[in-house]
């Protein structure tokens, strides 16, 4: 797929449900007795994934343009699946239906796309381990595929090395099957819709600082739930909008969850202009429209707490640094190596193919601006976050950008290049 250089960028717009909160809605509506029903549901290929996974545990799920509903059968109503459960490209159908799965009276295996095969899945089996699971890695890689064997649970306080909203919540969902209660805490806060979603469901789960702490066998009930637009899939326009001149973009409902939020805090530092308007709450988690126009920008230091609050767009941010005057450092942000693509490596690869002054270092980039970017061969390495960041990339840059793989945004925004087109006056 090819694209050129084109300003400005004017209109309205929504974007997807949140990745993030559709597969929880199925999984704890799965989990829940009664039907759970979501609108706004993202139909992505990810989350169409966790659908597939919960029919195949005996869920009937209705899939439908207008919402999903969900039969739920109860916290212990799952029955062993016919087949290996096949996750496709998503580390959260992975890693948060392998703390489920562990705590079952059945016995299972697990495997993905070649993405989900490299993937580290040892961050997971370490502490389901501790807490009496019987995991293994069938390739004893620490990636899937993985086989998760019928075991008695127990509750166990867990220090994660890493801040994973996959981890933690793959051991909380673990934790509804534990003899008593469990509790995670981590470096620092990463996205806390679990929590949030599961307290809404009727499970007895509490957050203090860092730590997250559940009781076991809950009675959960179904949940009406409307999702909010996805703040990862609004950063792409909201770097647009900021970097191309003339630009004024509305991106209506959004969630800005203060977990998920650090892209709206470093454009601002960056010098952007985004206002935040008819704020309100929706299902527990807080919702906006926002408003971006195009700015001057300049570099900023990216690092530390932050880094969980906006990991999936720190490709874009690095879009973004780009065209900024001045150098951004983005740094503590190891975690881009084990996304679908080495993030890092990618990023700095095809930026420089495009002109950018980039360098990588060990855990993260450093990103020279203000150097004009021309068009380029770039390969997306079938990472939907690689590809919609150099969409972006090519609206700015002279000449033509083709990029291979650029299908894989179905992943999780199937109508990105559609809604691009849309703000193209």
């Amino acid at each position: 797929m090819t694209f050129k250089k084109h300003a400005p960028l004017k209109g309205e717009i929504t974007v997807p449900g949140d990745k993030s909160i559709s597969h929880r809605a199925v999984m704890f509506g799965a989990l829940a007795e009664g039907t759970t029903e979501v609108t706004n549901f993202l139909q992505g290929a990810d989350c169409l994934s966790t659908i597939r996974c919960f029919r195949m545990l005996g869920i009937d799920i209705e899939n439908t343009p207008e919402r999903i509903l969900i039969h739920g059968k109860g916290l212990h109503g799952l029955t062993a699946p016919a087949d290996t459960l096949d996750t496709g490209n998503s580390g959260t159908t992975t890693r948060l239906i392998s703390g489920i799965l562990a705590g079952q009276r059945f016995s299972s295996v697990i495997n993905g796309d070649s993405s989900i095969q490299s993937r580290p899945m040892k961050r997971i089996m370490e502490p389901l381990t501790q807490m009496g699971a019987d995991i293994v890695s069938l390739k004893d890689n620490g990636c899937a595929p993985l086989c998760i064997r019928k075991s008695h649970l127990h509750g166990i306080h867990y220090s994660s090395p890493v801040a994973s909203a996959q981890v933690k919540s793959c051991v909380l969902l673990a934790g509804l099957y534990a003899d008593s209660p469990t509790s995670v805490t981590e470096p620092q806060l990463s996205r806390n819709h679990t929590e949030l979603m599961l307290a809404g469901f009727g499970a007895d789960v509490e957050s203090h600082g860092t730590t997250a702490t559940i009781l076991p066998d809950p009675a959960l009930h179904a949940e009406k739930i409307t999702v909010p637009g996805d703040i990862s899939s609004a950063a792409y326009f909201i770097a647009a909008g900021l970097m191309i001149p003339g630009s004024e973009i509305l991106i209506q409902n959004v969630g800005i969850n203060p977990t998920r939020d650090g892209i709206l805090r470093v454009v601002r530092d960056m010098g952007g202009d985004i206002s935040i308007l008819n704020k309100k709450i929706s299902g527990g988690e807080p919702v906006a429209d926002l408003l971006v126009k195009y700015s001057t920008l300049h570099g900023t230091d990216i690092g530390g707490s932050i880094i969980p609050a906006l990991i999936d767009e720190l490709p874009v941010i690095a879009v973004l640094a780009c065209m900024a005057e001045g150098t951004t450092v983005i740094r503590d942000a190891q975690e881009l190596k084990v996304k679908e693509s080495n993030r890092i490596d990618v990023m700095v690869k095809n930026l420089t193919a495009m002109g950018a002054h980039v360098t990588a270092a060990d855990d993260g980039m450093i990103i020279r601006g203000g150097q004009p970017l021309h068009g380029a061969v770039i390969d997306s390495h079938l990472d939907h976050r690689i590809a919609m960041s150099f969409a972006i990339a090519a609206l700015a840059a002279d000449g033509e950008t083709e990029i291979t793989g650029a299908d894989c945004v179905n992943i999780s925004y199937p109508n990105f290049y559609e809604t691009l087109k849309a703000l193209m006056v």
